[in-house]
């Protein structure tokens, strides 16, 4: 179903080239974000290392309290970037979610099926081959496993999307706006809200960047090519929950660790990564098949959304 089209909008490019706004927007958005994601987390962290009695709550251990705080705080950022941006542009929030269609439910079911197939292949290929660069001890379920387990279950979900949200629906159409052709204007739009979200990360391995920035990339990727964010929202919350599964169950029923310094990354991330490219050309050949199905079909149920 089309939407009306927004003095803002502009529904003859692609989704992250669709926006039109002043210069200096984007600019406010990079700036007041991640002081919002960083200074939300930091507020979290340290209200739940004084409900621990935490000596140190900006540690790399993520009990299962610090990790629902973190996964709040990220969701909370997303929420905040879309209403920010849907304010600054004055379109309806929704727009900024897949700007020529309603948010598609069964496209989110759907890339979520598939993006469970090619995640769990890849840490199932990675454990095998590269036991080692899994940073696994081995497997234990403990009370502290299965209240990770219930955080991973019921928030990641939460912080996944709020990241998809922040970067994909927000920063990179509002970065592309800078510039007028279509094709700059999205690897504009690719290559800022990719540095960014890398930047945040904070990792200083340089595998371990350019995967994170990879997985970015390929994200924007799947919102271009789909018109919106619920491919990459499908694999980041099922890559994020599988992964946080396996470091949950296999770290001697202790707590998890965030490690993203020197010498944490490698080579079997490139595994990783061809998971996250096979998952953009899953969502290109699903998408040229669905725009080859004329419109006939679809309105007689003949074609499955």
């Amino acid at each position: 179903m089309t939407r009306p089209i927004t003095t803002a909008v502009n529904g003859t490019r692609p989704f992250g080239a669709h926006l039109r706004m002043s210069w200096w927007k984007p600019l406010v958005l990079l700036a007041t974000l991640p002081v919002c994601l960083i200074g939300s987390q930091v507020l979290a962290w340290s209200v739940v290392g004084a409900i621990e009695g935490s000596d140190d709550p900006f540690s790399s251990e993520f009990t299962p309290l610090k990790s629902l705080a973190a996964n709040l705080s990220i969701g909370a950022t997303g929420v905040v970037a879309v209403l920010l941006l849907a304010w600054m542009t004055r379109v309806p929030w929704r727009t900024l979610l897949s700007p020529l269609r309603r948010f598609d439910r069964r496209r989110l079911a759907d890339y979520s099926a598939v993006a469970a197939v090619l995640v769990s292949a890849g840490l199932g290929t990675v454990a095998v081959v590269a036991p080692q660069a899994t940073g696994w001890t081995g497997f234990a379920i403990t009370d502290t496993t299965v209240a990770l387990l219930a955080v991973t279950l019921i928030t990641i979900p939460i912080q996944a999307t709020g990241e998809e949200l922040m970067y994909r629906s927000v920063l990179l159409p509002a970065t592309a706006s800078w510039v007028r052709a279509v094709r700059p204007a999205l690897a504009v739009g690719l290559v800022v809200s990719s540095l960014a979200f890398a930047a945040l990360h904070g990792s200083t391995d340089a595998w371990l960047a350019g995967y994170i920035a990879l997985i970015a990339l390929s994200t924007g990727l799947m919102a271009i090519i789909s018109g919106g964010v619920e491919a990459p929202i499908a694999f980041h919350v099922v890559n994020n929950v599988l992964a946080g599964i396996g470091n949950n169950v296999m770290t001697g029923g202790g707590t998890s660790a965030v490690d993203r310094s020197t010498e944490t990354g490698g080579p079997p991330l490139l595994i990783l990564g061809a998971v996250n490219v096979a998952m953009v050309v899953v969502v290109w050949l699903h998408e040229k098949r669905r725009r080859a199905v004329p419109p006939h079909r679809e309105l007689s149920g003949e074609w499955t959304r």
